[in-house]
């Protein structure tokens, strides 16, 4: 996501940290190239305006015009007034009320709805440490009453049953029941989605919110849909009084159009961003960490909270105990590695939240393909315990069955072998000299511009 404009953003801000001094002139010059940028992202043009005013106004002070560092005073006014367009702060779901707090899910057809109330199921009861119910009242895809139930029972959510021959409200009325029988903390209440805003639609959703009386109304719009998707937010605002928006398959959006024009067209904030069909894709919408992902700084406090959550720290302490006594990194260590990184999201992902990867070069950036992983994963469990312990013994036979046991090619597993050699070895001189040393080690194993990331960079290399 943004991908396109942080490029952008950042070559023109690049330009600007030549200059000794901002001058009206080159803070015109800069200012149209930030307009080209937003446009080209599909940000809608009444923010495009809003922004590049605000941005003007506050660079055309004495504190900028007259700083020694130019570029860093700019790009502090463009980060402030990112963040004043989408939101200020993160705006949290209010569940203060007597349970169960109702949430209606409203949105169109194809938006990613019923995922999101999985990946939201899941988020209340690991983060937050609730008792959640789902329920389906779209009565018209029998199809998506049966997807919900399998994604609530993947993510420990109770589901209450549904069917196609039932009333909406009807459903939702029995739903409210049994989780207040329950003691169910949340109810989340999937409702039907069209190809299109109609007048049938909108009456029946009005009807089930009259009847559920939710205390969160979140509308879930595809955000590859760019600026369209807070046009259809806000039309959807107009008949329902919504309360926040979740902006979905985030990761295919590379231009990040939807993020930045939502708040300012809907009048109303976009609470969580989703990405994929993993239902632990789903993080809360934090307009600053977003305006420094978008000006290429990374999201540092993202990628912690990210490691704390999804890191076995079991494992983690099991593994540095043994690196600490000098024993081998055997390829059980690497598949333990392979996972917890996958866990993240994958290379991609962690990228997008790490500082200055905006200035790695294409070239680097298109190699990363987190298939490799799945692919590294397979050939380790084709192995026996013996062989992913003592690696060394793997020879022309046991090669051929490995590779024949991942649906793979023997020089695949050659290249998982040449790649775990390499970490062997590192990790074997961070037991012997410590961090500093293996940070050597590993800028000698990293593609250029990618020194900084350590022997994890070799992975995932096409």
């Amino acid at each position: 996501m943004f991908d396109n404009l942080s490029e952008r953003l950042g070559r023109t801000i690049k330009n600007l940290r030549g200059q000794g001094r901002l001058s009206e002139e080159n803070v015109k010059d800069t200012l149209r190239e930030v307009r080209m940028a937003l446009l080209e992202a599909d940000v809608a043009l009444p923010v495009v305006r809003q922004l590049v005013e605000a941005v003007r106004e506050k660079a055309m002070g004495q504190e900028v015009i007259g700083s020694l560092s130019p570029g860093q005073a700019f790009i502090k006014v463009v980060n402030d007034e990112l963040v004043s367009i989408m939101g200020d702060n993160a705006a949290p779901l209010n569940l203060a009320t007597q349970p169960p707090a109702v949430i209606l899910m409203a949105g169109l057809q194809g938006a990613g709805k019923t995922t999101t109330v999985a990946k939201l199921a899941r988020l209340l009861r690991e983060r937050d440490k609730k008792k959640v119910m789902v329920v389906s009242c779209d009565v018209y895809r029998p199809a998506a009453i049966r997807q919900l139930e399998t994604l609530a029972e993947s993510v420990g959510a109770i589901f209450f049953a549904s069917s196609a021959d039932q009333a909406p409200v009807a459903i939702a009325t029995a739903a409210m029941e049994a989780a207040r029988r329950q003691l169910v903390d949340v109810l989340l209440v999937d409702t039907a989605g069209r190809l299109a805003i109609d007048q049938e639609m909108m009456a029946e959703i009005k009807e089930l919110h009259a009847v559920v009386k939710p205390v969160e109304t979140l509308f879930v719009v595809d955000s590859m849909t760019g600026q369209d998707a807070a046009t259809t937010a806000a039309a959807f605002g107009a008949a329902l009084p919504l309360t926040g928006v979740v902006l979905t398959k985030t990761d295919g959006d590379a231009r990040g159009g939807a993020a930045l024009s939502v708040r300012v067209i809907t009048g109303k904030p976009v609470k969580f961003i989703g990405s994929g069909e993993k239902t632990d894709a789903l993080e809360t919408f934090h307009p600053d960490r977003i305006a420094s992902r978008i000006l290429g700084m990374g999201d540092v406090v993202s990628l912690v909270e990210e490691v704390t959550a999804k890191v076995d720290h079991e494992k983690a302490e099991k593994f540095a105990n043994k690196m600490r006594k000098g024993k081998n990194f055997d390829l059980n260590d690497l598949k333990d590695q392979l996972e917890q990184m996958a866990s993240m999201g994958g290379m991609a992902a962690l990228m997008d939240k790490m500082p200055g990867m905006g200035d790695v070069p294409d070239s680097v950036k298109n190699k990363m393909d987190d298939k490799q992983f799945v692919h590294m994963i397979a050939l380790v469990n084709s192995m026996t315990p013996q062989e992913r312990k003592y690696p060394a013994i793997l020879k022309g036979s046991r090669k051929k069955r490995i590779a024949a046991g991942a649906g793979l090619q023997v020089q695949d597993l050659n290249r998982l072998l040449k790649q775990h050699q390499q970490m062997a070895r590192t990790m074997k001189k961070m037991s012997k000299g410590g961090m500093a040393r293996m940070m050597r080690a590993m800028k000698g194993q990293m593609p250029p511009g990618m020194g900084g990331m350590g022997g994890m960079g070799g992975m995932g290399m096409k």
